[in-house]
């Protein structure tokens, strides 16, 4: 895992929990996988250009399993993720506002995981 990475999967995390901040939760028990780490992996799985969400899963398990304790197994990841669909839509649009597409790909570029 590279710094660079792990900086703006930090970085974009916490955009993400502030941006949630005024949001309640809803009552019962809450998800091993919380909303704003849900919302995390799945702009990050955009991100690094993963098509497949399994593929993602098993890139996460192996490279960021410090950064998520728990990823859930692949249905639970799909069903999720289809009923967060508006929440990752409006969430990509205010970072779109945030940070120019230059910024991003420089970061991702100096790791390797995008070619210059």
């Amino acid at each position: 895992m590279t710094t660079n990475l792990d900086t703006l999967v930090t970085a974009l995390y916490v955009k993400i929990d502030d941006d949630l901040a005024g949001i309640a939760r809803l009552p019962g028990r809450p998800p091993k996988l919380g909303h704003s780490e849900l919302l995390c992996l799945a702009v990050m799985q955009a991100m690094l250009g993963f098509h497949s969400e399994a593929r993602w899963l098993r890139y996460v398990r192996a490279h960021h399993r410090g950064m998520f304790p728990f990823i859930p197994q692949d249905p639970g990841y799909n069903k999720r993720i289809r009923a967060a669909l508006p929440q990752i839509k409006r969430l990509i649009r205010v970072l779109a506002k945030d940070a120019t597409l230059d910024e991003v790909r420089n970061m991702l570029s100096d790791d390797g995981l995008i070619p210059r």
